[in-house]
């Protein structure tokens, strides 16, 4: 073989020789080989530094979605578009007791409670459309049902293509929790708000009757001094004349006897000591009640009469109506319970007057019925009217603070917010509701005395007129 055939068969493979090209050497041709091959080398490696960095970044990205999706307190559910489950977080693996795992490939509707099927069923149609927002369903427990406020939208690829949905929900309960404590709150906040306008309406009543009481006992302790003596003169005058009939008077002064009519004057002298002492009495009656009546909670519980407290409330009120008011009382002789008698009469006058103010627009004549007795515990009395009744959307309402179904001007609402809180201070309940046969009926029970109740009187009817 000669030196030219050596050569040309030293020549790497793919190195051909042009014509009009000198002939490369050898060593020029390898050193040719080792550059492209370090050119190729360093383009592998850094296509693997940039491979290992996009890795690197890859797994942060996936620990961040990983640490935010177990940190989320709101449930996710990741489905295709048959709603069969791909993903979910830890938040509905601890409220189902189900792991990723064993959900995986189930539909999601099987977590879902019955009734909530036939709505969560046409997700998948209407996120072809648009987003469905707080849509509320009811998530299967571990013990219990779980009311969620579901968000669903759609999911796509990288293509645009739809291929699946993802749902998020949030748990309701601790929201409705605080909803509910916050309008209990609030009801608290307006119950003191209404015991405070009582507290000072009550304060400037006791002031104001304080006063009045004073003035007023002046003159009927002058009243009862004077007839107590004017009764003892009776008696005197009566044994004087008496002593000058039988002495024979004569003819002028037996003439003068009776053109005085003093036999007549000495008879209506004891009717007329007695109505007057009567009326000092029913004065002082009257007094004692307004001191009963402004005193609130001063002092302690004590045992009192609710028969008296009703007729008094029933007397005060319709006598100040200018129409004819039909009353009916069935009452008990007595009947005893404990509490403040002062702010129960309060109560009484304020049902009284919500049931006379109910029946102001009626077409029949109105009528009042009371009635009360004794349970195991307790003694009930019921008031009733023949009113309108009261509006299916009002029952829940009548007893808040300010609500009133009167017009602007007539009526501050809070009658019987303050009424209820009295009846609550004192253990009893205060519920109202409409009559079948029509009319409203509001129902007061209040704890019973140890003392028992006497025999009932016959039913009473009579008229405010």
């Amino acid at each position: 073989m000669t030196r030219a055939s050596i050569q040309a068969d030293s020549r790497p493979a793919g190195v051909a020789q042009h014509a009009d090209c000198p002939e490369p050497t050898a060593e020029a041709t390898w050193i040719h080989v080792i550059r492209k091959m370090d050119e190729t080398y360093a383009d592998l490696v850094r296509h693997q530094s940039e491979l290992e960095e996009k890795n690197s970044a890859l797994e942060d990205a996936q620990h961040f979605i990983a640490s935010v999706l177990a940190s989320m307190t709101d449930i996710l559910i990741v489905c295709d578009v048959q709603g069969r489950i791909q993903q979910v977080n830890r938040a509905l693996e601890t409220l189902t007791g189900w792991s990723e795992a064993d959900l995986r490939g189930r539909p999601f509707l099987a977590l879902l409670a019955e009734h909530c099927l036939p709505m969560a069923s046409s997700f998948a149609q209407q996120i072809r459309a648009e987003a469905i927002h707080d849509c509320e369903l009811a998530l299967k427990g571990v013990d219990e049902e779980i009311p969620l406020a579901v968000n669903c939208t759609s999911r796509y690829d990288h293509r645009g293509r739809l291929v699946g949905m993802v749902l998020i929900g949030r748990p309701v309960g601790e929201l409705r929790r605080a909803y509910r404590d916050l309008a209990q709150a609030h009801d608290d906040l307006k119950r003191t708000q209404g015991r405070l306008v009582n507290a000072e309406k009550m304060a400037s009543l006791g002031r104001l009757v304080a006063g009045v009481a004073h003035e007023l006992n002046n003159p009927i302790s002058f009243v009862y001094g004077n007839v107590h003596a004017l009764s003892r003169y009776r008696e005197r005058l009566l044994r004087y004349c008496a002593a000058v009939d039988a002495s024979e008077p004569s003819a002028d002064l037996q003439a003068l006897k009776a053109e005085l009519r003093i036999e007549r004057l000495l008879a209506d002298l004891d009717p007329l000591i007695k109505g007057t002492l009567e009326g000092a009495e029913r004065v002082r009656d009257l007094v004692q009640d307004l001191r009963c009546f402004s005193s609130g909670q001063q002092g302690e519980s004590t045992r009192f009469d609710l028969v008296h407290l009703i007729r008094t409330a029933v007397h005060w009120v319709t006598k100040g109506e200018r129409r004819e008011i039909e009353t009916t009382l069935d009452l008990p002789a007595t009947l005893t319970v404990q509490g403040h008698p002062g702010q129960i009469h309060q109560v009484l006058m304020n049902l009284v007057q919500n049931a006379l103010d109910a029946m102001r627009d009626n077409t029949q004549p109105p009528r009042l019925s009371i009635s009360a007795g004794q349970g195991e515990t307790t003694a009930w009395l019921s008031v009733r009217d023949n009113g309108p009744g009261i509006d299916e959307q009002d029952l829940s309402r009548i007893f808040d603070p300010f609500f009133t179904t009167k017009p602007v001007g007539q009526g501050t609402g809070l009658g019987l917010s303050i009424s209820y809180g009295i009846v609550a201070d004192h253990q009893g309940t205060l519920t109202a509701e409409s009559h079948p046969d029509g009319g409203a009926e509001f129902r007061l029970e209040l704890p019973l005395s140890l003392e028992p109740i006497s025999g009932k009187v016959p039913n009473e009817r009579f008229s405010n007129k």
